[in-house]
């Protein structure tokens, strides 16, 4: 996996707005605590990751297109989300490795 930057959102603005009404995203962001996301308000469809504390990936959804709802996934904790096409070889149960 290329190396991208990974930008925690902490706070609530952060978190509430997230990627909607970004363009040509070239980042992921992650969100702790969370396993459940919306795409509305998204000019872009992304790459979703969602993992358990140790990273170990519980679900992913590629191409996530624009105004769609993941809704909760057992077991995971954090939930990253990537440019669109960034995932490509990683899969269910793979530890996501971002170094």
């Amino acid at each position: 996996m290329n190396q991208i930057k990974v930008i925690e959102a902490k706070s609530f603005k952060d978190r509430f707005f997230g990627l909607m009404g970004k363009n040509n995203i070239d980042y992921c962001l992650l969100f702790n605590h969370c396993n459940s996301i919306h795409t509305f308000f998204m000019k872009e469809a992304i790459d979703v990751v969602m993992t358990d504390d140790n990273d170990k990936i519980i679900y992913i959804k590629k191409n996530l297109k624009r105004n769609r709802i993941i809704l909760p996934k057992r077991g995971a904790t954090k939930t990253y989300e990537f440019p669109n096409n960034y995932i490509k070889k990683q899969k269910k149960g793979d530890i996501l490795k971002l170094k």
